[in-house]
């Protein structure tokens, strides 16, 4: 049995619905990440969920609870916010031990709790000052400790680290992840951060336009796409666009060059013009299997990044991207100079509808 419920959410404003019939089964201990465009409906879930929104339709339950129409301090969630949300006039033992002062602990065990969570987010000693005197990451560790600190059934976390440089981002992302298991509590993550979203998290919500477009692990996620917004969503993707050869045998032509996918194309017809997709990293420029894909063109620009070089290859209308590690022995090819890059039939990603030819 899940121990959190979302069943048949819906939420609408007048004729506008912004959630549509989202359903999730999330196991205790679970981190579920949200991710999506702005406006695609994510944090409005997020919200119904911990109360302060009222769902239009369906049913949310925790550990068999059904907690839909309780308010925000009836469900026993923890919430942390973009905006980290601290009280200014507060010393940071005292935010981190607000919600357990309003639920009338004694002094005594308020204090060992704070105590405990300061040294859970690595702030010890940082309990007399004020949340001015902290750097961004720092505030953000003190939220997390305070929605912590009153030991809920379910931490929601609302784009918590965007508000932050890149650097400190990675960090604590993984800092969040850690504790979440250490403490084994079931966590929801809002982002909008594809790579955040994918080294975080045990399963992740893809939704757009209010809907939920695919439920599944990071791995499959990524590698298996069911959509077309998935496949352009997550990941930086290759779209080839080509008229159909052989629908059975897998047959296109893309830009006057022949390429084959693997498992066939579908029911689509001789002639008709469709996209199919490729992970940058499925493409090589050094070589591929003889059974493989080639295709001949053009370097059309060239990233140097560091550890990482990544080449844009032009044929006629279209392009494919790869990424190569960088080799000192070994420089990228120029622009302008001719290249051929080859991938696997079983790398392309048929992607779904036809398109004007």
């Amino acid at each position: 049995m899940a121990f959190l419920e979302i069943d048949r959410l819906r939420k609408s404003y007048g004729p506008l619905t912004v959630v549509e019939q989202f359903e999730l089964a999330v196991a205790k201990g679970e981190f579920i990440s949200f991710l999506g465009p702005s406006g695609c409906g994510k944090t409005t879930t997020l919200r119904m969920v911990a109360g302060f929104e009222t769902p239009s339709a369906g049913a949310i339950r925790i550990d068999g609870q059904d907690v839909t129409h309780q308010r925000p301090n009836q469900r026993h969630i923890g919430m942390v916010f973009q905006s980290y949300a601290l009280f200014p006039n507060m010393t940071i033992a005292d935010n981190v031990g607000f919600g357990l002062k309003i639920a009338r602990q004694p002094a005594s065990a308020i204090a060992k709790r704070v105590e405990e969570m300061l040294s859970l987010i690595k702030l010890p000693k940082l309990g007399s000052r004020y949340p001015y005197q902290l750097s961004g990451g720092q505030q953000q560790r003190v939220a997390l400790a305070r929605a912590l600190a009153i030991k809920p059934q379910v931490l929601l976390l609302d784009e918590p680290l965007s508000a932050l440089d890149a650097k400190i981002r990675v960090s604590l992302r993984q800092e969040i992840r850690s504790i979440q298991r250490e403490l084994g509590i079931t966590t929801i993550y809002v982002t909008h951060d594809q790579e955040e979203a994918l080294s975080i998290s045990d399963r992740i919500v893809v939704m757009n336009e209010g809907r939920v477009e695919q439920i599944g692990t990071p791995f499959e996620i990524y590698n298996y796409p069911r959509t077309r917004f998935v496949a352009s969503f997550v990941g930086t993707l290759n779209v080839l666009r080509g008229k159909v050869l052989d629908p059975a045998g897998g047959r296109m032509e893309v830009d006057g060059q022949e390429i084959v996918v693997a498992n066939g194309l579908g029911k689509m017809n001789l002639g008709e013009v469709r996209s199919v997709a490729l992970r940058p990293e499925a493409v090589s420029i050094a070589g591929g299997d003889a059974g493989g894909n080639r295709m001949l063109g053009t370097v059309d620009e060239v990233h140097f990044l560091g550890s990482v070089v990544r080449i844009r290859v032009r044929f006629k209308d279209n392009t494919i991207s790869l990424d190569t590690f960088n080799k000192p022995n070994a420089p990228p090819p120029e622009r302008g100079q001719a290249a051929s890059v080859y991938f696997a039939r079983d790398a392309l990603l048929v992607l779904d509808g036809a398109e004007p030819g």
